[in-house]
């Protein structure tokens, strides 16, 4: 029944204007404000998310989004120079390096937060 519609997945966070400010001006995403304090990401390929408030926000302990990049260090130094912080996580099979990049079975990761505490990630595509 639902195969045919158009799903879109999206999370919360405490504060939609700093929300706003990461994703549109530090990530660089489409974000449109919908009122009521919600937005919408506009993600490359058509995929949209929608992000909205909730006072009890509790940050979530999972990756909530992807991005897929050519190059992670280059990736990761210019967000870094945007003020973006990488998470350092002990995850078996993967080893960390000193710049916050993860390698194991699979792509090449690094982890960062949104200021909600929302866990991204970007992982590198050959």
């Amino acid at each position: 029944m639902l195969g045919r519609t158009r799903a879109f997945s999206g999370f919360s966070v405490d504060d939609t204007e700093a929300a706003r400010r990461f994703y549109g001006e530090t990530l660089g995403l489409e974000v449109t404000d919908l009122g009521g304090g919600m937005l919408r990401l506009e993600l490359a390929g058509g995929g949209q998310v929608l992000i909205y408030p909730k006072p009890d926000h509790q940050p979530a302990t999972y990756t909530i989004l992807n991005f897929p990049v050519v190059d992670l260090a280059a990736a990761m130094a210019e967000l870094h120079g945007r003020g973006v912080e990488f998470e350092r996580y002990d995850v078996p099979g993967l080893r960390t390096d000193a710049d916050g990049i993860a390698e194991g079975e699979g792509p090449r990761i690094a982890w960062f937060k949104d200021p909600a505490g929302n866990i991204l990630s970007m992982l590198e595509e050959d």
